[in-house]
């Protein structure tokens, strides 16, 4: 698996379908509703306006049902049925695919239709304001968001301004040290709005270049909260208020948003918790109902896990098309180039062995879990094979025990590795003889398939896979 995502930015020979990421289970049950009427739509060859238009109540029903505002729903599907029923979709070849287009296009319009980053202007450091309700995840999504920009060669400077919830500074205090990046010494003695401005100055004179402002939070939105937020945006006027909002909450989500606006002027969204298994209606409604970019997602509790969001990739995945442009950035900013050329050499050579695997294993776990890398892959959703498979990801750990209860030699020639030293091997691991059994197994599939891909390209996967 890492070996081909390596082998996409090595070698250009090899290319997938077009095709964002976010958790699969957010959309799951609204993909597999819209496939189903896509599935009627383009097996029907020439399309009447009458087809269009029961197709076009059906995706309306699942809209609705994912929890999107009524709204954004009626707005999506009139202009759906305006350009689907003019001669761009009724006299094309292929009018199902016509369509299906047309939904993708208008889902990634409602949501933005291009990615919007981070705007700062001025004299650094930019200071930036994370507000929201108390369980939105506003201290997790600060580090995470810290993490990113130093990835990216900025400087940040984390500010814990939350001196109300328990171990709220404790908590962006021991993040900050896991990301290696600076944090003011807030206690909860001091004034949110004092602790911002002190910490301006504090990051002005160590060099960072953008301030990350961890403000407190409240079951429900009141009027002492607000002022207090008020406060500390006058204090240091922030470049970005981004408002961090609980995608499983859904249309809660986009009133909670409007209500922020209101009183702060946000200029962005993130949206957290989108590994969730919620319907996914926040992230469909909010940027239309509130006009405010939705700039980041959080995919995850690791402090890793938070992408740019991109809403044309957000509809590609929705409608079950993949995410291999996101599959691509997160394979090359999370393996080890290095690595993957001398692993291309290697299966060039059939020297692919169990180290390698190891190693690979390791790559891997670096990426995500299973569920989620499967779910950028395009049309993985609809293969009825894979539809009810859950990867386990424990799996991987196993599996890295087995190998390593094995010596050298029988890592770099598995062949060798007989009745005798299974029964040790499973031992040593804590495994079953058969589990060592369905590891060789699998290493062996595994190895025929990856050097018979680096040798004749893709185009032998089919015949491999029987």
């Amino acid at each position: 698996m890492v070996k081909i995502i390596a082998r996409l930015e090595l070698d250009e020979t090899i290319s997938f379908p077009d095709g964002h990421w976010v958790k699969k289970a957010m959309f799951e049950s609204l993909t597999d509703k819209l496939n189903r009427v896509f599935k009627k739509l383009t097996g029907r060859g020439k399309l009447s306006e009458a087809n269009i238009q029961e197709a076009l109540r059906e995706v309306r029903l699942a809209l609705l049902e994912a929890d999107v505002n009524y709204k954004v729903v009626k707005g999506l599907v009139e202009e759906v049925r305006k350009r689907a029923v003019g001669q761009e979709v009724l006299s094309s070849l292929t009018p199902g695919q016509q369509v299906i287009k047309i939904v993708s296009e208008e889902l990634a319009r409602i949501m933005g239709g291009q990615e919007e980053g981070l705007k700062f202007s001025g004299k650094p450091p930019h200071p930036l304001m994370l507000v929201g309700l108390q369980g939105s995840g506003k201290t997790t999504t600060a580090a995470k968001l810290a993490m990113q920009l130093h990835r990216k060669g900025r400087h940040p400077y984390l500010v814990p301004a939350d001196v109300y919830r328990p171990a709220a500074i404790d908590q962006l205090t021991t993040l900050a040290r896991q990301i290696n990046v600076p944090v003011y010494p807030s206690t909860t003695a001091m004034k949110p709005e004092d602790i911002s401005l002190d910490a301006l100055r504090k990051a002005s004179a160590e060099g960072a270049d953008i301030l990350i402002i961890d403000t407190a939070g409240r079951l429900h939105i009141d009027e002492e909260l607000m002022n207090e937020l008020v406060r500390i945006r006058d204090a240091v006027h922030p470049n970005e208020i981004l408002l961090v909002a609980d995608a499983m909450t859904g249309q809660d989500a986009v009133n909670v948003a409007k209500h922020f606006d209101e009183r702060l002027t946000l200029t962005g969204i993130i949206l957290s918790k989108m590994e969730g298994d919620a319907r996914g209606g926040a992230a469909l409604s909010i940027r239309s109902v509130t006009e405010k970019p939705i700039k980041f997602i959080g995919v995850g509790e690791k402090v890793e896990a938070l992408e740019t969001f991109f809403p044309e990739r957000m509809a590609s995945q929705i409608l079950g098309m993949g995410d291999v442009l996101s599959l691509i950035e997160k394979a090359q900013s999370e393996l080890d180039q290095t690595e993957a050329l001398k692993l291309q050499e290697r299966l060039r050579k059939s020297k692919f062995d169990l180290e390698d695997f190891r190693t690979q294993l390791q790559q891997i776990k670096k990426m995500g879990s299973l569920q989620e890398i499967l779910s950028m892959l395009p049309g993985i959703g609809q293969l009825k094979a894979l539809k009810q498979l859950k990867p386990d990801d424990k799996e991987l750990v196993r599996t890295e025990a087995i190998i390593n209860s094995m010596t050298r030699q029988e890592r770099r020639n598995y062949k060798i590795i007989n009745g005798s030293r299974r029964l040790r091997i499973a031992k040593g691991s804590g495994s079953g003889v058969q589990d060592v059994n369905r590891l060789l197994k699998n290493f062996a599939q595994t190895k025929k398939i990856m050097e018979e891909v680096t040798k004749k390209g893709f185009k032998k996967l089919p015949s491999l896979l029987g």
